[in-house]
């Protein structure tokens, strides 16, 4: 990923949905006129953040240095970035929280795969680097995705999010379910600027999916760990669930992720009946 230019249109996008009026900035304080884009203005941004015009656009344009916290700071600050744009922010500008990139596979340990096959009733995976889908257990494959049936190259997330035919009518509530993989691919693409992988799964994406190449436009960064997220399958109908993403603790780029039954539902039902009607022999 071009790092340089990956900030420059992180900082456009998040001016650009700023006005003078949301941040206090009044009409009569010099900056009026007519504007010929939305948003704040690069030398009103300066002036909220306390730093000089020159500067700002300097580092805007990549060419800011080794910015101080205290600067970053006040440009988050200014720009009204939450905890992820933030974090956003000082990957791309300071390279922290980038996290080595290895070409070695991801192994998941023995102790997490027993974990997944304990959840029964329950559909479970493991997620990785760039969202590929490292293990999972029979009602993830049942209810997700047929997960051995796929290449290793298919088994990802974003993937089956954006280029399988199944995934609107498997996700309810798809379009949000998309925005958050586009919301997280390009966290984890401030995390790790240099992968040659993550490159190729956005350029293939930009590509071949229209809905991906409009969401990845608009720069959101943010990484969503639980809340409901019905599925559909189509032996029970719709399964009111919830996920839960458990970070491991030896491995930051590898989490837990686990659909629940939403209590006062039948889906704790209907979750055994699909375990029991499609068990491995």
């Amino acid at each position: 990923m071009d790092r340089q230019g990956e900030l420059k249109e992180f900082l456009r996008s998040r001016r650009a949905r700023l006005s003078p009026e949301d941040v206090g900035l009044v009409r009569s304080s010099g900056f009026s006129g007519r504007r010929r884009v939305p948003g704040l203005r690069r030398e009103e941004l300066a002036q909220l953040a306390g730093i000089s015009i020159d500067y700002y656009v300097r580092l805007e344009q990549g060419r800011g240095g080794h910015a101080s916290p205290e600067v970053l700071d006040a440009v988050a600050k200014a720009l009204r970035l939450d905890e992820f744009e933030r974090a956003h922010l000082y990957a791309l500008v300071r390279g922290e929280d980038v996290r080595t990139v290895g070409e070695h596979q991801q192994k998941v340990r023995p102790g997490v795969r027993a974990l997944l096959d304990a959840l029964e009733n329950v559909p479970a995976y493991v997620v990785g680097r760039r969202l590929e889908i490292l293990a999972w257990n029979e009602l993830a494959r049942i209810v997700i995705a047929d997960f051995p049936a796929l290449s290793r190259q298919e088994r990802n997330l974003a993937r089956l999010t954006f280029l399988d035919t199944s995934a609107r009518q498997r996700y309810i509530r798809w379009h949000e379910k998309a925005e958050d993989t586009v919301a997280f691919v390009r966290l984890d693409a401030g995390r790790h600027p240099d992968d040659p992988r993550l490159a190729e799964l956005i350029e293939e994406l930009n590509s071949q999916s229209e809905d991906f190449r409009r969401m990845w436009s608009q720069h959101v960064v943010r990484d969503v760990t639980h809340g409901p997220k019905p599925l559909f399958h189509p032996l029970v109908g719709i399964l009111q669930v919830s996920f839960e993403t458990l970070q491991l603790p030896d491995d930051p780029d590898q989490a837990v992720v686990a659909y629940l039954p939403e209590p006062g539902t039948s889906a704790a039902a209907d979750l055994r009946l699909l375990a029991a009607k499609y068990a491995a022999p």
